[in-house]
């Protein structure tokens, strides 16, 4: 697992491979393999799960410290709650770069400063949250339908 995160950055510490794994809210999945993070992943070791292979990606990009951070439907595999922690930690990490999450969820997109609502490849609305969730159309229907599935 730590060479998977490291991969494209080798010279990195495992300090800093477990602060970008704390970062992605992954760290205490891999801190419960037995050889934590000397796990071996794939065919000849353990299969990580969806939500976890998102966060290890995350990781992964978290350590390049690239200028621009692309995240496409990256958090579709874990809960609202370790949601909502990965997007409050990345907007810690990446408060001087540029930033660009794909999602199907309006959760994951509020804070941004900018959203571009897209589909099928049309843009239909652009704004932030409060100014799109403020006038009728599909951002709107989108978030009322999203909010009431979660509390359901």
């Amino acid at each position: 697992i730590k060479n998977n995160i490291k991969f494209g950055d080798n010279n990195s510490t495992d300090e800093e491979v477990i602060a970008v794994a704390k970062n992605a809210v992954v760290h205490d999945n891999i801190m419960e393999f037995k050889n934590q993070y000397n796990t071996i992943l794939g065919e000849r070791g353990i299969t990580l799960s969806g939500g976890q292979k998102q966060r290890v990606s995350i990781a992964r990009a978290l350590l390049k410290k690239p200028q621009i951070y692309l995240f496409d439907d990256c958090l579709s595999a874990v809960d609202t709650e370790t949601e909502e922690t990965i997007l409050n930690n990345l907007e810690l990490a990446s408060s001087a770069k540029t930033t660009i999450i794909v999602s199907h969820r309006v959760s994951s997109a509020k804070n941004a400063d900018k959203i571009l609502v897209l589909n099928e490849g049309e843009l239909l609305q652009e704004g932030t949250h409060e100014k799109l969730n403020n006038i009728k159309g599909y951002y709107k229907d989108l978030y009322l339908h999203q909010l009431s599935e979660k509390e359901n």
